[in-house]
């Protein structure tokens, strides 16, 4: 028994599942290509890279795979139109879009010939996507890691937006194994997106003491933050997010203007960044609600062998 194939706009994957591109630095060539190499669609977190970075991080996994590869970029970063622009100039095999809606970037797109997919957190941004002409929406659901547009669980935005589009589905939000995915598919869903559980693999850009977060999570240890972007995010508790806890006010040493609007809180990028460089207990460290699931760091090729096992085995096949 095989799983389904995702097939979004003109672009085809072998297997419907995709790895959400996480930032900063996180969700790289590396583990993109990976992934899309494995038959799943490699995604590089376009946030927080400069144009030039982002060309070479497509340069270097189209140097490894010929497999899906797309970027996601956040609407919210000051650089989003000429991250875009580097995207389809390299050649991105899509583009996914979130935390907030930009009308420009289907027409950019559309003009590309890319297929455009944006992250959504109701009927109404569903419906206007497809309205705009995306190839499919990603619902992300409370579950998910980072910055969250909705309060609701994916399982009970999955159908309401099933219903209301005509374009595949995309579930997002606490899926971490093969039972996991074989769940979302029965409700109606074409693929599944997976962060966290991609973060926490070797090929990740994530230092180790982060992947180590995730392995030794328990369910106290996950908690909401209000990010300066606007949105609350899902984080690791650590000595910073008990410090946000506390009410203190973040002293910003450096602004680089990443965000078009920022609630200055604190520097959001610092913070990401120092987490990805391994500062595990200043920095943010994002997470998914389903990290306490995550009991190792496996390869890409093995955990996606082992969700294809896990999915077929659900669905009273074979193991493969």
């Amino acid at each position: 028994m095989e799983m389904p194939k995702l097939t979004i706009g003109n672009v085809t994957a072998r297997l419907p599942i995709v790895q959400g591109g996480m930032a900063v630095k996180i969700s790289l060539s590396p583990l993109a290509a990976a992934v899309a190499q494995a038959g799943g669609i490699g995604v590089i977190a376009g946030s927080g890279l400069e144009p030039e970075e982002l060309a070479n991080e497509l340069r270097a996994a189209r140097a490894q795979t010929d497999g899906v590869i797309a970027v996601n970029i956040m609407v919210a970063v000051s650089a989003f139109k000429e991250l875009v622009h580097v995207a389809i100039r390299e050649g991105a095999d899509l583009i996914i879009a979130g935390a907030g809606f930009s009308r420009d970037v289907f027409t950019w797109c559309r003009e590309a010939d890319i297929p455009m997919v944006p992250i959504v957190g109701s009927e109404r941004v569903a419906q206007l996507s497809e309205r705009f002409g995306a190839s499919a929406v990603i619902v992300e659901g409370v579950e998910a890691g980072g910055h969250l547009g909705t309060d609701e669980p994916m399982e009970t935005l999955l159908p309401r937006i099933i219903n209301s589009v005509n374009i595949p589905v995309i579930g997002a939000g606490g899926v971490v194994t093969g039972d996991d995915i074989k769940r979302v598919l029965d409700a109606g869903a074409a693929g599944v997106q997976m962060g966290t559980r991609f973060a926490a693999t070797k090929e990740s850009s994530a230092p180790e003491a982060f992947k180590q977060m995730y392995v030794d999570a328990k369910d106290e240890d996950i908690v909401l933050i209000q990010s300066p972007v606007g949105l609350p995010g899902r984080a690791l508790a650590n000595p910073f997010t008990r410090l946000l806890d506390s009410g203190e006010r973040q002293r910003i040493e450096r602004c680089v203007t990443c965000l078009k609007k920022c609630g200055k809180d604190f520097c959001i990028m610092d913070k990401l960044i120092r987490a990805q460089e391994g500062d595990v207990e200043g920095g943010l460290v994002f997470s998914g609600a389903a990290a306490t699931r995550i009991h190792d760091i496996p390869s890409v090729s093995d955990l996606m062998e082992r969700l294809v096992s896990e999915w077929q085995l659900a669905s009273g096949g074979a193991s493969a």
